[in-house]
């Protein structure tokens, strides 16, 4: 097995303490990269939806897009919030107005293509 450099003792494996250390990688800087695949999965889900409903009238209506599209958004928010929590567990960083930003305009988008999108 070819180890990262600055893992390993030189020998044939991998030890014990090498393997924790590759496992155990900081996570709580990337906020930012955990905000950015929040609001492509929201933006995939969205032209998801319309594709569907804009190109198959017939099949997929309108209501019935709506209706995905707000349970999949909420789907993503929960999961969203939970890998950014978890993330920073254990440690001085407070990310709550990134995290409040992020999910008030993916709200406000919801909102105005529920309300006026039809």
């Amino acid at each position: 097995m070819t180890l990262p450099k600055g893992f390993g003792g030189g020998g044939g494996g991998a030890s014990r303490a090498d393997v924790e250390g590759m496992i155990g990688k900081r996570i709580e800087n990337y906020t930012g990269l955990i905000t950015l695949s929040y609001l492509g999965a929201f933006f995939a889900t969205m032209f998801g939806t319309m594709v569907g409903y804009l190109y198959y009238p017939w099949a997929y209506a309108s209501a019935s897009g709506h209706y995905a599209m707000i349970v999949l958004t909420v789907v993503e928010a929960i999961g969203y919030i939970f890998c950014v929590k978890v993330g920073e567990e254990g440690t001085t960083k407070k990310s709550n107005g990134q995290i409040t930003a992020a999910l008030v305009a993916t709200t406000a988008i919801m909102l105005y293509v529920a309300l006026y999108v039809s």
